[in-house]
């Protein structure tokens, strides 16, 4: 044990007292991955599963350019030179699950980066492949590697199950030269991931564009799913005398003119640093629009900030479309108040932000983009990327930075199937009848909702009539 002596001369006081240690900033325990990233790293001792061996596993929290927080894990024994890599996330269970579908046309689509979760499948039709939830642990690795992986496993014990099993031991061989053959990309193949998590990834090259190989869906998980993930609902499986928890506010008892001057605080923790923390949120009223919640975070632990904005409304009859014309600084300072399920698109510049990609938020066209930019820019592999996608990318931030600058004429397209959408027009003028004039700059078009977006929306199975008879 250390005493003060070892550390500091006699007679000196270099001992930092509790309030000196109290000002220290502290760090944000899942940083991006960079050069100079190693005194995050955890080193444990640990049991070697091949030879049983004392070995040692590496942990480093970190985040994915274009995804999460995750912790990889690197293990190596140094008896027998086995080693292994996982990777879990650690970030908050999503609201829904995702299903991605990519379709493998070149061998150059092998190489796409992939972020499985514990918690993920993956099925690849063409071989009659699956690989179940739980059955892998999750990992950073990319198309390729998951065959390889899948090889692997297969092979383990053929030299023995050829002497024992012959005939199970010949099927299995030809089976992996299946795989093989697929490795080679002979012809084209699917790969569906679908984690209930919501936590996996398969990368995009082509970002920020659309990737008309690649499809991403979420969807709403069953009760059982959510059981899997140890997510139980408030009421589940109660006793009769106890099955209603929550009971019901009195009629009066809180107005509703109450909430619009109250501020209510929950505690979350910090999307940055995962550090406890709490949120703001308050009822308030978009002007010619509707009631909107607002909530706010500030972590005073990395000093990260977020404000985020939800509808305080239902769905609308229809969704909408507003296509803003950028020309003018003007244009730029239009109020806009995107909800989470509003996405966005640039086509002159062939970009596309899904619903789940940028939270809802109230801001201006300019914030907007600042925001698209912003996220793009610092979620970016700077150090790691071929040089192929750095010159791709370095083109589009330096057109995003011309619009900016207003050099050059966009339209940016904003299409929210649920109707929680509004984007501020400029026009106040009203003609003779009192109907207000239009914004030359901006088009608003209502249209009618697919029956896809209503499944997005989970309104194909919502039932509003005679639903005391099911319950």
């Amino acid at each position: 044990m250390l005493s003060t002596a070892d550390v500091a001369p006699s007679g000196t006081d270099t001992v930092p007292t509790s309030t000196e240690q109290e000002q220290e900033p502290k760090q944000p325990i899942f940083q991006a991955i960079n050069a100079e990233q190693g005194e995050e790293v955890v080193e444990i001792e640990s049991a070697c599963m091949s030879c049983f061996q004392t070995g040692i596993t590496r942990l480093l929290p970190t985040k994915i350019p274009f995804f999460r927080e995750v912790v990889l894990m690197s293990f190596k024994c140094e008896h027998c030179g086995f080693t292994n890599n996982e990777m879990q996330s650690a970030s908050e269970i999503q609201k829904s699950g995702i299903r991605i579908e990519l379709e493998v046309n070149t061998e150059s689509d092998l190489n796409r980066r992939v972020v499985r979760s514990d918690n993920s499948s993956i099925i690849i039709p063409e071989v009659e492949l699956e690989i179940p939830v739980q059955s892998q642990k999750g990992e950073v690795t990319t198309v390729e590697g998951i065959i390889e992986r899948t090889i692997t496993g297969l092979s383990q014990d053929q030299e023995k199950r050829r002497i024992d099993h012959p005939t199970e031991a010949a099927s299995i061989d030809a089976y992996i030269d299946r795989l093989r053959e697929v490795k080679l990309v002979k012809s084209p193949f699917h790969l569906h991931l679908e984690d209930i998590s919501g936590n996996s990834f398969i990368e995009n090259p082509l970002a920020p564009a659309a990737d008309p190989q690649l499809k991403v869906s979420h969807f709403t998980r069953s009760q059982k799913q959510n059981e899997e993930l140890g997510l139980y609902a408030q009421n589940h499986e109660l006793p009769d005398a106890d099955a209603h928890l929550l009971k019901p506010i009195a009629e009066d008892e809180w107005p509703i003119e109450n909430l619009h001057g109250e501020v209510l605080q929950f505690a979350t923790n910090c999307p940055n640093c995962q550090a406890p923390c709490e949120t703001n949120m308050k009822l308030t009223k978009i002007p010619h629009f509707k009631e909107v919640v607002i909530m706010a975070t500030v972590c005073s632990q990395c000093g990260h900030k977020t404000n985020e904005v939800k509808s305080g409304g239902g769905v609308e009859p229809q969704g909408i479309r507003f296509k803003v014309r950028i020309s003018t600084k003007e244009d730029l300072t239009r109020d806009v108040l995107k909800s989470e399920t509003c996405s966005l698109s640039i086509p002159e510049l062939e970009m596309e932000v899904g619903p789940h990609a940028l939270c809802g938020r109230f801001t201006t066209v300019e914030g907007l983009l600042v925001a698209m930019r912003d996220q793009l820019d610092g979620t970016f592999f700077h150090d790691s990327a071929d040089d192929t996608s750095k010159e791709q990318m370095t083109r589009f931030l330096n057109s995003f930075d011309a619009v900016m600058n207003l050099e050059r004429v966009i339209t940016l397209i904003l299409e929210d199937p649920a109707g929680n959408t509004y984007v501020q027009s400029l026009n106040d003028d009203t003609d003779k009848n009192g109907i207000a004039v239009a914004d030359d700059q901006l088009v608003v078009e209502h249209y009618d909702r697919s029956y896809d977006d209503n499944e997005d929306l989970g309104l194909n199975d919502m039932k509003t009539e005679n639903y005391e008879k099911d319950a």
